[in-house]
């Protein structure tokens, strides 16, 4: 391991108001050459747009255009101080940043607390509806331009499902997420009938299996490139809202997936400091992304910590952008973007597969 030292970087482009210049504590943190390859000679971190994107960022290329969840308020319906979210659309400009608040839209959906999406095969939005008090959760499929709702699954064994967290696809079109009980720990859900519980739905036979029990709050996850590897980060460590209880897990596992229906041989991968982790992503050489409060953490497949992206906040992000080399990050109050080097293995894949569930 190399020692600690930072990386030059260019701040945020003009115009960007009460965000202007690069914030301090942002940057780039080299704990690896392997991260100098990643950035290449040319990284940089600009501010996108400042606005309430909170979850669930989904790049879609055909659009050129990020999709997220928004940080939820306190609403009125159906009584005082239920949280609102909805899904937001921003509409990109290539490389051109920040992009002007006009470009941003909310999307007609009739969705309930939505928090982490991803993209079916299909070219529509799979969405996690942590729920209400009054609304089940639930994982959906949105259209991404009309807002047209489809609910897939809202319970297990006849029992309803806790908040759901995050999701991914796998090229076999079945659906992974995760259910902590964190919509009870903040107030707007009921008692939880089921575990914090990782699953398995096959929208082609509508059968939902728990494929993992062992989590204290399961949150993130991603497949290593091949999938043949899950990676679930567990948040245990924040409870309450805004809390940190450092004996309990804030880490990474890694599971085996047998026959693309099970998992099996779990394992740590790496342990998140500070903070806990939350969203994550794989590049197709391996890397393993997670964010945490500090940034976004990066790993080499064998789980040592390369390198840092540091946005204090950062929440979640995705991969996206002309070349699928840019990580876009949301904190809550802005997203910002990081141009990352494609020669190193950090494009992503355009396209989703042509075949629908």
């Amino acid at each position: 391991m190399t020692d600690h030292h930072d990386v030059s970087v260019i701040g945020p482009g003009a115009g960007a108001d009460t965000l202007t210049g690069r914030p301090e504590g942002t940057g780039f943190e080299v704990y690896d050459t392997e991260f100098e390859a990643v950035l290449g000679d040319d990284a940089r971190l600009e501010l996108v747009a400042q606005t309430d994107a909170h979850e669930g960022p989904v790049y879609i290329p055909g659009q050129d255009a990020l999709y997220f969840t928004t940080l939820p308020r306190s609403g009125n319906i159906p009584w005082p101080g239920t949280p609102q979210a909805v899904i937001k659309r921003l509409a990109l400009n290539g490389l051109s940043f920040p992009v002007d608040e006009c470009r941003l839209s909310a999307l007609p959906a009739d969705v309930h607390m939505p928090n982490g999406m991803t993209l079916g095969h299909d070219g529509q939005l799979v969405v996690c509806e942590q729920g209400t008090r009054s609304e089940h959760a639930r994982i959906s499929r949105v259209d991404p331009v009309t807002g047209q709702v489809e609910s897939l699954v809202d319970g297990w064994g006849g029992l309803r499902l806790n908040s759901p967290n995050d999701v991914v696809v796998r090229f076999d079109g079945t659906i992974w997420f995760t259910d902590p009980s964190y919509g009870h720990l903040q107030g707007f859900r009921p008692e939880p009938q089921l575990g914090d519980y990782v699953y398995r739905f096959d929208p082609a036979s509508g059968r939902l299996s728990v494929v993992a029990d062992c989590f204290d709050k399961p949150n993130g996850l991603a497949f290593s490139p091949d999938e043949h590897i899950l990676y679930i980060t567990d948040s245990g460590a924040n409870q309450e809202r805004g809390s940190y209880h450092v004996q309990r897990p804030h880490h990474i596992l890694a599971f085996d997936v047998r026959d693309g229906t099970h998992l099996a041989g779990g394992r740590l991968f790496a342990v998140t400091t500070p903070g806990f982790p939350d969203g994550l992503k794989t590049d197709p050489a391996g890397r393993v992304y997670a964010s945490s409060p500090s940034g976004v953490q990066v790993f080499n497949p064998a789980g040592d910590l390369i390198g840092q992206i540091s946005v204090p906040g950062a929440v979640n992000f995705t991969f996206g952008g002309p070349g699928g080399a840019v990580l876009f990050i949301t904190t809550d109050m802005a997203i910002w973007a990081v141009v990352l080097n494609t020669a190193a293995g950090t494009s992503q894949p355009r396209d989703q597969a042509p075949e629908r569930w």
